[in-house]
């Protein structure tokens, strides 16, 4: 095997690099799929929240005894469905008594158990499946198990200064599609971070001024109904999806991304 050129940096370039890691410390934070692709080079696990609704539909269906399999959101996500033998879900207006699951996580509370699941989304599925790629340990964290995957991430031994953990919030996307940072996704990443905070390696300047927010914020189930994506489903008919999120730790499910499926832990 020819052995490939190295990528040689300026000493700017290293430095910017090693910042932009969040070095130091055993709990990191970041955004969106940029944010992820930063901590995955230098943690050894991540936890990706996307609260409405891609990480609590992935809590819902592991907890029900599904195989999840993230993928970007497009057409490709049936074949690619037909491809592995699973059930490709479809978008919310798109349900069907034929085609019961989707994004929704009160519907898949209600839909047909399946063994496997394609679980498309354009935010938190699609920066799982990027992250798979890394090899590591892939979390799906929301408001309901946030507790649960703390609990699980620091019994591991993640949250040291040698096996960092880099919390995600996939955010939403403006219509040029840039990067639109959510409160509810915020809110989530910063359960998992309380959940974690007393680990050895301590918090980096980002997720503790994550955590800060959380604090700050006396009702969480109101405030996600309220932000802009919690009004967003309400209004458009979808209040039920919201509700389910909000359930603040009522879930036990661990919910790992290894070699592209989520399994429960």
């Amino acid at each position: 095997m020819t052995a490939r050129n190295p990528v040689r940096l300026s000493n700017a370039e290293a430095v910017a690099a090693a910042v932009f890691a969040q070095p130091g410390s055993g709990a990191r934070f970041d955004w969106g799929l940029t944010g992820a692709a930063e901590l995955g080079r230098v943690c050894a696990a991540l936890v990706v929240v996307d609260v409405l609704s891609f990480t609590t539909a992935v809590d819902v269906a592991v907890g029900r005894g599904m195989r999840v399999h993230p993928f970007p959101w497009g057409e490709q996500a049936a074949e690619y469905a037909r491809r592995v033998g699973a059930v490709a879900a479809v978008g919310r207006r798109q349900v069907s008594e034929e085609r019961p699951w989707s994004l929704s996580p009160a519907a898949l509370s209600r839909a047909p158990v399946v063994s496997d699941l394609v679980l498309p989304s354009p935010n938190g599925s699609a920066i799982s499946a990027a992250a798979s790629a890394t090899g590591l340990p892939v979390v799906a964290g929301c408001l309901r198990n946030a507790r649960a995957v703390g609990r699980w991430l620091r019994e591991q031994g993640y949250g040291t200064g040698d096996a960092p953990v880099g919390v995600i919030a996939a955010g939403e996307r403006w219509p040029d599609g840039s990067l639109r940072p959510a409160v509810e996704d915020q809110l989530g990443a910063a359960c998992v971070l309380d959940a974690i905070s007393g680990a050895p390696g301590g918090l980096s300047v980002e997720a503790a001024m994550a955590l800060a927010a959380l604090a700050s914020t006396p009702d969480v189930p109101a405030a996600v109904r309220g932000c802009v994506s919690g009004r967003e489903l309400i209004e458009g008919g979808f209040a039920a999806d919201v509700e389910v999120a909000v359930q603040v730790g009522v879930s036990t499910v661990v919910p790992v991304l290894r070699q592209g499926v989520f399994t429960a832990a």
